[in-house]
């Protein structure tokens, strides 16, 4: 019988140390796909205005994919996390939609936005409501860079307003897919 108490005895002992490397070994792992997920896979931001009303309310958060433009430009309409660029930290996001693309000329007349010479305005059912008409403007987005506008076109603080108003290429850091927070919900 002294034996098998003994076995039983060896089985139960606890191996603080090696509890304790386990458990490091797992939050070491956590942190790194933490670190993998948010840096290469996935950006996430708040956003603090109403600049994108409807679409996006004040105080959402949204997920964007950063994987979406590695193999692939940016379009016409898509929603994307990108460096403000007039913040010469590069450490503002913004969250805006991309209206122009590069080579693109974008006239803003009497509240709409024109393309290319177009006569029609382009078709934008995600606006919030009609823009305020103001003095007519022309902008040439040049190669390699974005024209970005709000969704609530009449609050937004956006290319029309700022002083750099293009966004290049590799300041786009990734496409907005979905809110998590208050709700979840896809975006569009």
């Amino acid at each position: 019988m002294k034996k098998e108490d003994n076995r039983l005895e060896k089985s139960e002992a606890f191996d603080w140390k090696a509890e304790i490397i386990s458990w490091i070994k797992i939050i070491i792992a956590a942190a790194v796909i933490a670190f993998v997920l948010n840096n290469f896979i996935i950006a996430n931001s708040k956003v603090p205005s109403g600049s994108m009303e409807n679409t996006i309310m004040t105080g959402d958060r949204v997920i964007g994919s950063r994987l979406s433009y590695r193999f692939g430009d940016p379009k016409r309409g898509d929603i994307v996390i990108f460096h403000f660029p007039d913040d010469p930290t590069g450490t503002i996001y913004y969250v805006k939609r991309i209206i122009g693309l590069p080579g693109d000329t974008v006239v803003i007349i009497d509240g709409k936005v024109y393309l290319n010479g177009s006569e029609t305005p382009l078709d934008e059912p995600y606006i919030r409501e009609p823009m305020d008409p103001e003095p007519p403007v022309r902008f040439e987005v040049p190669e390699d860079s974005y024209f970005m506008m709000g969704d609530n076109r009449n609050f937004s603080a956006d290319a029309r307003r700022w002083e750099n108003k293009y966004v290049k290429r590799d300041k786009i850091i990734a496409k907005v897919l979905f809110r998590y927070y208050p709700g979840i919900g896809k975006i569009e």
